[in-house]
């Protein structure tokens, strides 16, 4: 079998279609930054390449500090402007923006496969969920706003590149229409396109965003520190997440970070194997590359060899490629499981740590192959890697500590209640996680002693979308737990002495997670 670049999903043809639609965003050979409510041909051009095969794209338009704190002053101005329109006229803004951002959904969802590699499939998920999100805010915001006012200045948002539409697009939308101005950096690792297409289609309608690229080093103390700045709002790993809640530690400011956790899923005394083979290939969508993504298992050594009956078909189904490469012109974009990890940086490393684990004791349980992969003949192939399985990562490793974010999973055996606990929180902190078990009690009782935010019962557990409350415990999640009204009022002034809930020293809401 053959296969061959959709014709009219090449990147160039993409970018031409960008520029007809926002050519005030797009440049021949350039894309603009937004602040001060204009698009400026600013910033040193930072080569891009796509992970789905080193096609090189659009150049990151790199700013420096000083035009950061510009930017960041002139949202100010903007933020004072629109916290006095009136709510009515926010709603219908923020309609017709979704309104746009429908119209050009498939646009939007081509540049994110391009950009970080998603799947067709789950890069227009991407743009659905951020409309059919921000939707459901118009409807309730009404009384989420009930005696609340907007900050008292704009948001900042420093987001990872996995969701750029239904995470950070979204967010932007809620806290627009909450009264505040946003501000976002672009992800240095992918989104570009997507996010200026997405912003442009909003200017146009009058939201008050403002979008910028830069390296962190650089742009966040100004995104973070800035006086101007009334939250701050992070999505990432715990390396630059602590470095931001330092940055945050003596200004009392509000915050929101979100960060990585390793999500565990616990088996004990459990036996509805068909069910659960089908509930592991759906943890390999993205390749793994989310924040609910579940790359390790803790499994009741009596029943081990069950469970690698049911694991290994599953993770052997897993299909992954090239997500615009078909057999003929006329065919429909495949539907897979995942395509490349984000850059061929990222994939490296993750060879190299699988590695380096078994070189030091793991024992590889599965490990496919890059060459059975949906391929087109001579395409680069630097950001793929095939699912790999291991069993008993020694503990120096990262593969037992840390989320390795893409298509790797390892396999903990223990024989007691308080070793898979033990085992379940080797990190300090999840965002969530997951039992299985036959006796409801027991999963429920093993469940209460697992420190993630949200635990299911012989399911996986999503983020939660729309009135679902969302954080973490530990190293996981600092600031303000969101969802629902919540993230409306992390972005908005309540009456008296408000204590928001959150993962706060000394202060935190439990959530009736374990559901």
């Amino acid at each position: 079998m053959t296969l061959m670049l959709k014709p009219g999903t090449e990147w160039a043809t993409l970018y031409q279609r960008c520029r007809a639609i926002a050519p005030e965003a797009f440049g021949a050979n350039r894309v603009h930054n937004h602040w001060g409510g204009e698009w400026h041909a600013d910033g040193t051009l930072r080569a891009a390449f796509s992970p789905v095969d080193g096609t090189e794209i659009a150049s990151l338009p790199m700013i420096g500090p000083e035009t950061a704190e510009a930017a960041v002053r002139a949202a100010a101005d903007e933020h004072r402007r629109w916290r006095a329109v009136p709510l009515e006229e926010r709603r219908a803004r923020v309609r017709a923006t979704l309104d746009a951002w429908g119209e050009h959904r498939d646009l939007l969802a081509l540049a994110l496969v391009w950009e970080i590699g998603k799947p067709w499939r789950l890069a227009r998920q991407d743009v659905d969920r951020a409309i059919s999100g921000v939707e459901w805010y118009l409807d309730e915001i009404g009384r989420m706003l009930d005696g609340r006012a907007p900050l008292d200045g704009p948001v900042s948002n420093i987001a990872s590149w996995n969701y750029p539409m239904s995470v950070l697009a979204h967010a932007m939308c809620v806290q627009a229409l909450a009264g505040n101005a946003a501000i976002a950096k672009t992800p240095t690792d992918g989104g570009l396109v997507c996010l200026t297409l997405a912003v442009a289609l909003a200017a146009r309608e009058g939201l008050p965003f403002t979008l910028v690229s830069g390296g962190g080093r650089d742009l966040s103390p100004v995104l973070v520190r800035a006086p101007e700045i009334g939250c701050v709002s992070f999505v990432g790993g715990r390396d630059t997440g602590g470095q931001v809640a330092t940055a945050l530690a003596d200004l009392g400011k509000r915050h929101i970070l979100e960060q990585e956790g390793l999500n565990c899923w616990g088996v004990w005394e459990f036996s509805d194997w068909d069910t659960f083979s089908g509930q592991v290939r759906k943890t390999f969508d993205y390749a793994k590359q989310r924040c609910t993504a579940y790359p390790r298992f803790i499994v009741q050594r009596s029943l081990f060899d069950r469970f690698l009956a049911a694991y290994l078909p599953a993770v052997a189904a897993v299909r992954f490629g090239h997500p615009l490469a078909v057999e003929s012109a006329g065919d429909d974009l495949p539907e897979l499981d995942f395509g490349p990890v984000i850059n061929a940086a990222k994939a490296k490393d993750l060879t190299q740590q699988v590695a380096d684990a078994v070189s030091r004791g793991a024992a590889p349980l599965y490990r496919g192959s890059v060459e059975g992969a949906r391929l087109i003949p001579g395409q680069n192939t630097d950001a793929y890697v095939a699912p790999v399985a291991l069993l008993e990562p020694p503990r120096s490793s990262p593969l037992f500590h840390a989320e390795p974010f893409g298509p790797v999973d390892s396999v903990v055996l223990v024989d007691t209640e308080a070793e898979l606990l033990a085992a379940m929180n080797a990190s300090n902190g999840a965002l969530v996680s997951t039992v299985s078990s036959d006796d409801q009690e027991t999963a429920e009782r093993l469940a209460s002693g697992v420190r993630a935010f949200k635990v299911g019962i012989n399911r996986p557990r999503s983020r939660g979308d729309r009135d679902e409350l969302f954080g973490g415990w530990g190293e996981s999640w600092r600031g303000a737990f969101v969802g629902g009204e919540l993230l409306v009022h992390a972005v908005t002034e309540g009456p008296g002495n408000e204590r928001l809930p959150g993962n706060f020293p000394g202060y935190s809401l439990h959530p009736d997670s374990h559901t």
